[in-house]
């Protein structure tokens, strides 16, 4: 696929692997992948950010934006700031975190939708048997009217 030798290859992934090797990335290479991956020196760093992310709860933010998952899912990251009018990068990433949400499809065709064991949690086998499903996507229907009237 480079269209390189294999020795070529080699030497460049070793001169990168080197590179990184003080740094917060590294190099994780099996027969036949290569992938960048956090630094394992950091493991206790990561660890810790990640705990303390979890203590605390969602807030509004976060339950507001689980809700338009949970409703509209699988949805993009772009529909999700368009329906509350903010960037929500921060909360999907706490929810991913959280293990609430996960990603699904690749590159920009991203999009979130509630993880299997939420819904066990909330006893829901089905979305639309969500409290009242049907008046909330209404309501999520005129509000993407309205804000496509507004902005013509």
């Amino acid at each position: 696929m480079l269209d390189i030798k294999l020795e070529e290859l080699n030497q460049a992934l070793t001169e990168l692997s080197d590179r990184l090797i003080s740094g917060g990335t590294s190099l994780v290479a099996t027969d036949t992948e290569v992938s960048l991956g956090t630094n394992p020196a950091l493991s206790t760093y990561i660890e810790q950010l990640r705990k303390d992310d979890l203590k605390n709860d969602i807030g509004k933010a976060g339950a507001e934006t689980l809700a338009i998952i949970l409703y509209k899912g699988p949805v993009g990251r772009s529909e999700i700031d368009r329906v509350r009018g903010v960037n929500s990068s921060y909360i999907l990433r706490n929810l991913l975190i959280r293990g609430l949400v996960e990603k699904v499809g690749t590159g920009r065709a991203i999009q979130f939708q509630a993880t299997t064991d939420l819904l066990q949690q909330l006893g829901v086998t089905d979305k639309k048997t969500l409290p009242n499903f049907t008046t909330i996507m209404n309501a999520l229907e005129a509000h993407e009217q309205l804000t496509m009237v507004e902005t013509n």
